[in-house]
């Protein structure tokens, strides 16, 4: 298994390279790519230390697989590149997440359609990873009719510019900034950029990858916000089912689910927060309750490092499938 990482040095790439280790995953040669200003210098896997090195160094060697974390228009230029030499490439960016020829895979969710075909397999948006995973067992028993999130998203999402922005803040120190705005004792309600339509681009993908993966006649609508936080991002959700529901059923249904721990006991005030997400892959369930505003309708707490689950540890887990297959 001659495996590429392409944006190694990266928030997500060093993430990544955590979790390859963690589940043992079996690599004969293993190549980290960077940008060009990083070329040469090294980086430590597994206790070895190897040199960063080019893309096109990283092409010509033509790997079993890569994994894709510098960004949409890397991905977009180099992806085709690698499939024609027979490389499976695994895509954490959005550059190929609504393609219609491409899967859209959460392996827990769907990672069952997943075939020796498929040489380019985008990785969702982390809010959508956490969303789906916990959405889909209810789906299959109930059937899900709308869908209402709201995002309360790590700065981590953005990239180490924005954690540093916030050190500096709290550090009372002027530096770059990520944001437009303070992001220490504050709230954004902006997740990338904002479309015609009102809606930011996060927001949208949310929609856009819940109805891929899960069902089209979902309907769903999102508002992202972007807090001080650095453990993980946190959903609220309101889910109107066509049938209606037993709590208990419903609890039974999500500690079923793999890839979900249920954390629901308001009596012992024991509920899902980032900073308890922090460096786990589990996607946590909690404030399992009824919406008594109107009938079949359930609220509940989503809580995942976006840097494992949301990105990493999906995209090692597609790695690990493509491997089977």
């Amino acid at each position: 298994m001659k495996l590429a990482i392409v944006g190694a040095t990266g928030m997500v790439g060093q993430v990544m390279l955590e979790v390859l280790e963690e589940q043992n995953f079996a690599i004969s040669e293993f190549l980290p790519v960077a940008s060009k200003n990083s070329v040469g210098k090294t980086i430590n896997f597994k206790g070895e230390a190897y040199d960063l090195i080019a893309i096109e160094e990283a092409l010509l060697q033509k790997p079993d697989i890569a994994i894709f974390s510098a960004g949409g228009s890397v991905s977009l230029e180099w992806a085709p590149q690698f499939a024609a030499v027979g490389t499976v490439v695994i895509d954490n960016s959005s550059a190929w997440r609504m393609d219609p020829l491409k899967k859209l895979i959460i392996p827990e969710v769907n990672g069952h359609i997943l075939n020796s075909d498929d040489k380019i397999i985008p990785n969702p948006n982390c809010s959508t990873i956490q969303l789906v995973l916990a959405l889909k067992p209810l789906h299959d028993f109930y059937s899900i009719k709308r869908v209402v999130v709201s995002t309360y998203q790590s700065i981590t999402g953005t990239g180490v510019k924005a954690v540093r922005q916030m050190e500096n803040e709290r550090n009372h120190i002027e530096g770059e900034m990520s944001y437009p705005y303070a992001i220490d004792k504050n709230c954004i309600p902006q997740c990338d950029v904002f479309m015609e339509n009102g809606y930011t681009k996060e927001e949208m993908k949310l929609t856009n990858e819940t109805k891929k993966i899960l069902d089209a006649s979902i309907h769903v609508t999102a508002t992202a916000v972007r807090v001080p936080v650095v453990g993980g991002h946190s959903e609220s959700v309101n889910i109107e089912f066509k049938n209606d529901f037993e709590l208990i059923k419903v609890r039974a249904l999500l500690q079923n689910m793999s890839g979900i721990e249920v954390l629901d006991n308001p009596n012992e005030l024991e509920y899902p927060m980032p900073i308890l997400s922090q460096g786990k892959d589990a996607v946590f369930v909690g404030r399992i309750r009824r919406d008594e505003s109107q009938e079949n309708t359930l609220n509940m707490w989503i809580v995942a490092d976006n840097l494992r689950k949301g990105a990493a540890t999906n995209a090692v887990q597609i790695a690990k499938l493509v491997t089977s297959l």
